[in-house]
């Protein structure tokens, strides 16, 4: 067996990587290619499903969640900005900052009879009787969405959801939940007392 000795066994072994590098270059380009590709073809097949199920997805509220939850595992939020194609072309934008704002209207009007702390069906049920049957019809989905995009708007601890037992509730008043309230709060739940 012949070693490659010297300097040209070096020059040898120094063409051979530069010539792997060259053709993993190759490869890496064309994959990026056909990725970019497969991707602007997603997109047109994405706008085109938008555009067939526009009434749809403002309309149903299923449907809308459906859609959404479809969009985030693929990284496309259609609904989050009211300033984005998505928003724009689906007429969705200021859904969520509406909802959003009758979301605290009827926790604002609540908060004395319930302590800041409105369980979610209750609000959603007042925030229906407030739209009145001519506006969409919304969904817990919808009104968690709205929820977040409170969060740049409000203080820390305002407006959060808090899952307890199968129930998730809102809190539109600032202050600290410690592991024994929820734990109350849990026992209230399965007892109906404390």
């Amino acid at each position: 067996m012949r070693r490659g000795a010297g300097i040209s066994g070096i020059q040898k072994k120094q063409q051979t990587k530069t010539n792997f590098n060259k053709v993993a270059k190759s490869i890496q380009d064309n994959q990026i290619q056909l990725l970019q590709t497969q991707l602007s073809q997603f997109q047109i097949n994405l706008e085109k499903f938008a555009a067939k199920h526009k009434n749809d997805i403002k309309k149903d509220p299923v449907f809308r969640a459906h859609f959404q939850q479809m969009c985030s595992k693929i990284g496309v939020d259609p609904l989050a900005s009211n300033k984005g194609f998505w928003a724009e072309f689906l007429g969705v934008g200021d859904f969520y900052y509406e909802l959003a704002v009758q979301v605290i209207q009827v926790c604002l009007a609540t908060k004395a009879s319930n302590g800041g702390l409105i369980e979610i069906n209750e609000l959603r049920s007042s925030v229906e009787k407030m739209r009145g049957n001519h506006l969409q019809s919304i969904s817990n989905d919808d009104i968690i969405r709205s929820i977040k995009t409170l969060s740049p708007l409000v203080g820390k601890g305002c407006y959060t959801l808090i899952d307890v037992g199968d129930k998730t509730l809102i809190q539109s008043l600032p202050r600290e939940f410690n592991m024994d309230y929820l734990k109350c709060l849990e026992v209230a739940e399965v007892q109906k007392f404390i």
